[in-house]
């Protein structure tokens, strides 16, 4: 699935998620997960439609309201009911990055650099 969704990357200046899955979810927090990384800077539509995606976006807005994920992770998500609606949201998104996610580079040119973690256990 990741080979799927990294050429949607590659080759979309969005994302729309229709109500769906497990499998819907995942792509979406995938996609959420690689622009808080900084990997990129696309918006992720959801087309709400018949409130599908309501608590959804509340659960968003509470992490946000109590720190757990930043402002720019929560802003990529745009809500639609319509796709009408969707194209216009889309078309009008203008990313504001987290100063501190802007200078992580996670490009494969930047993969050499080894870095040594401590996992042994302190008792």
């Amino acid at each position: 699935m990741q080979d799927r969704i990294s050429k949607m990357l590659d080759n979309s200046d969005a994302f729309i998620a229709l109500p769906g899955g497990i499998g819907t979810l995942e792509e979406i927090f995938q996609i959420a997960s690689w622009a808080q990384l900084n990997i990129h800077h696309k918006p992720i539509g959801l087309l709400n439609v018949d409130g599908f995606f309501n608590k959804l976006l509340s659960f968003l807005d509470q992490a946000e309201e109590e720190n757990f994920i930043p402002h720019s992770a929560r802003q990529i998500f745009i809500s639609a009911s319509t796709a009408e609606e969707m194209v216009d949201k889309l078309e009008d998104f203008v990313y504001k990055p987290d100063p501190v996610a802007i200078q992580l580079d996670w490009s494969k040119g930047n993969s050499s650099k080894k870095h040594k973690m401590d996992l042994s256990l302190h008792l």
